[in-house]
């Protein structure tokens, strides 16, 4: 797929913004204790979402690395149907598929009362964080085809 743009060429500020709000995100879902292997499901998820197969494949490995399981892993996309998670998951996953597709669901009430239910303020606060930094890096990669899926190796974080 031939690059479109390159957009950390032409807009090097905006790839550090992203950066330090993906670093921000991190340090919150750190300070909330959220769980390393539900982060990296729920970057997979919004990647899905959005159709962005560089991030798929980023955070499938990075999920890998942390101790997913490939079964969950697979399932992702499926993830009601399949019964290999928790309530807690469920919930996370339903919220971020809410806040990724905002413009149709507009976060249902349902899907944040969820998500309140299994997680504290400070731990919803995190799990929103999450969702904007991969849901940018997943615009700026649909739009300009910048990053290559597959060529993400885990070993060079």
């Amino acid at each position: 797929m031939p690059v479109r743009l390159d957009f950390d060429g032409l807009a090097p500020k905006v790839g550090r913004a992203v950066s330090q709000l993906d670093g921000a995100a991190t340090a919150i879902l750190d300070e909330a204790n959220i769980d390393h292997r539900l982060r990296e499901l729920l970057r997979v998820r919004v990647s899905q979402i959005n159709g962005w197969a560089y991030c798929i494949d980023m955070h499938s490995k990075d999920a890998m690395v942390v101790g997913e399981s490939e079964e969950r892993l697979y399932a992702i996309n499926a993830w009601r149907e399949t019964p290999y998670l928790t309530a807690q998951e469920r919930a996370a996953l339903a919220f971020v598929e809410s806040v990724a597709t905002m413009n149709q669901t507009h976060v249902p009430d349902d899907d944040f009362a969820a998500v309140s239910k299994e997680f504290s303020p400070q731990e919803v606060a995190a799990l929103l964080s999450l969702v904007m930094p991969i849901t940018a890096w997943n615009a700026i990669g649909v739009t300009t085809h910048q990053w290559e899926p597959g060529s993400y190796d885990p070993g060079e974080r």
